[in-house]
């Protein structure tokens, strides 16, 4: 495990340090001057495209509500909780700046992918599925790098992603109530086996149930440490910023682990750029892609800008975070029960475990996807779901830095292959935009997508229906 770890962290101070924080911050200010601002400009459009399709649902659809509750399951989870923690505790009060600014790019890269995700995704017996793999088939006529990028998403989310959810429930239990962590491993497999041989409509159904419930109280005791902290806030923004551009050192050896910590882990939680939420994104039955990227871009704010800076401001109004020896899910717990006593101990094991529990079954769902897209067999599906509740006991039970930086690793290879993918097919990403805005200009409320209104577009079968109305 020792030799290992050496080498993944070799591998992952490469991808990260010459390669990814390049391209996600460059492809991420394209697409935010290419789509002139698209997280910005449609905001209030993507609050009115959720609450609209939250009640436009029919019997049998995926909606667009429930494809952003199974992404946001995805994304909010162990990255919110421990995952900021952690970037705190290695580089600093900086990283959180960098968090944020990789979420407010690359929301614009969210956009994008999902965008694409919805023109080029295909009908099946449970209503929409696609993603990357499908986009990279269908547009870029790519096989192999299709191929390629289905074994990594359903590596890297069904096993590694889900055996760090897992790893940090384990962790969070055992520190909260002393519980062994191969009993939270072995519940876990057991609630995960139950949904996950559901199928999709019962992963929307638990993730629409979950994920807002307890998005919402998290975000409500993150208030209530803030109302106690009101004098602290001014100093703990100030914090940051010297902290962020190296003017400060307060953990993580300078500038450059400031960045580097701020960015994986932003990347970890909003997976912005990644190629994962795509898949979700295509399950929703809706009238215009667009729309659909709208609502994910909305997500990567949910999640970075809501959700992760709420566990950054409980950590930082706790006034010995970087001398407390403590670091992931301990460390949040830690500062919450010094906020407001013993029940935030308690209640960040909770929540780590609703949130991480979505987080599986939504993770669960990815490799799903595109292990359908490789092959059309019952019993690998079957194998594949076995695996997955296998994974989960094993991440309960083993060393927590391979896990992660395992995690990473995966994650470098998925963005690259898929931020290549979407930078080429950006363009029709972009024409269905301009469509969008065109119709809604000319007072069409709910614009209707025609794959032939965007000249050079093939390959975008699921919107033929459209094209003959």
């Amino acid at each position: 495990m020792s030799i290992l770890n050496d080498i993944v962290l070799s591998l992952n101070d490469f991808l990260w340090s010459y390669v990814l924080i390049a391209l996600l911050l460059v492809l991420g200010v394209y697409f935010t001057l290419k789509s002139n601002f698209v997280q910005f400009r449609y905001f209030k459009e993507m609050i009115k495209l959720l609450g609209a399709s939250s009640t436009n649902k029919k019997k049998g659809q995926v909606s667009s509500f429930q494809a952003f509750c199974i992404s946001t399951a995805s994304r909010v989870g162990t990255g919110n909780i421990a995952g900021i923690a952690i970037a705190i505790t290695l580089g600093g009060p900086g990283s959180v700046f960098w968090m944020w600014l990789v979420a407010l790019i690359g929301a614009a890269s969210s956009f994008v992918e999902s965008t694409l995700a919805q023109i080029y995704k295909v009908k099946d017996r449970d209503g929409f599925r696609g993603g990357p793999a499908y986009y990279i088939e269908k547009g870029l006529n790519n096989k192999f790098m299709s191929v390629v990028f289905s074994i990594l998403i359903t590596v890297s989310f069904g096993f590694v992603f889900n055996a760090i959810q897992s790893n940090t429930v384990a962790q969070a239990f055992q520190s909260a109530f002393g519980i062994d962590k191969a009993i939270i491993g072995i519940l876990l497999a057991i609630l995960t086996t139950v949904v996950i041989f559901g199928g999709v409509h019962r992963v929307a159904k638990i993730s629409e149930v979950i994920v807002p419930i307890f998005a919402v109280a998290y975000i409500l005791v993150a208030i209530v440490v803030i109302l106690l902290n009101i004098q602290k806030i001014p100093e703990i923004f100030t914090l940051i910023m010297e902290n962020a551009f190296g003017f400060k050192a307060i953990a993580g050896g300078g500038l450059g682990a400031t960045m580097l910590m701020g960015i994986k882990r932003g990347l970890f939680s909003n997976e912005a750029g990644m190629g994962s939420a795509p898949n979700a994104a295509a399950t929703a039955t809706t009238s215009h892609p667009v729309s659909q990227g709208l609502i994910q871009a909305l997500g990567v704010f949910t999640d970075t800008i809501v959700i992760c800076s709420c566990t950054a401001f409980i950590i930082l109004t706790c006034g010995d975070y970087a001398t407390s020896n403590l670091s992931g899910i301990q460390l949040t717990q830690y500062a919450l029960s010094s906020q407001i006593g013993s029940i935030g101990n308690y209640f960040i094991a909770v929540c780590i475990f609703l949130f991480a529990f979505s987080s599986i079954v939504g993770n669960y769902y990815y490799g799903q996807s595109n292990i359908e897209f490789i092959s059309g067999s019952k019993g690998l599906l079957s194998t594949y779901r076995i695996a997955v509740v296998g994974m989960v006991i094993f991440g309960s039970l083993t060393a927590v830095d391979i896990v992660w930086n395992l995690g990473d690793l995966f994650m470098a290879f998925m963005a690259i292959i898929n931020l290549f993918a979407i930078a080429k097919l950006s363009k029709f990403a972009f024409l269905a935009l301009k469509d969008y805005t065109n119709q809604k200009k000319s007072g069409i409320k709910e614009p209707i997508f025609k794959a032939s209104s965007i000249d050079g577009l093939v390959g975008c079968e699921c919107w033929k229906a459209e094209d003959n109305k």
